[in-house]
């Protein structure tokens, strides 16, 4: 999957994943908020492919913590302010 393909699943996940805020992750454009998304989509896909390997149950519990964890950054950084170099960033 491509680093652009990523972050748009990764945005849908999310707005599913937290309805309450879908609007606004649907309408981001900040390059940090892309980057979440993108870690997002990459942290539910190494998840999953453990999950249905029934590999390691400790680490795709520890990659659900780490979803979550993103979702939290995720409400905060669609709450703050951009960043004052967005531009420099594509």
């Amino acid at each position: 999957m491509t680093r652009s393909n990523r972050r748009e699943a990764g945005r849908r996940r999310l707005a599913m994943r937290l309805p309450q805020m879908r609007t606004l992750i649907m309408q981001a454009r900040d390059p940090w908020q892309l980057e979440l998304f993108e870690a997002y989509q990459m942290a539910v896909e190494a998840r999953d492919r453990l999950g249905r390997r029934r590999f390691n149950l400790k680490l795709v519990r520890e990659y659900d913590e780490t979803c979550v964890e993103i979702e939290q950054h995720v409400i905060g950084a669609i709450h703050a302010p951009p960043h004052p170099n967005d531009s420099l960033i594509p």
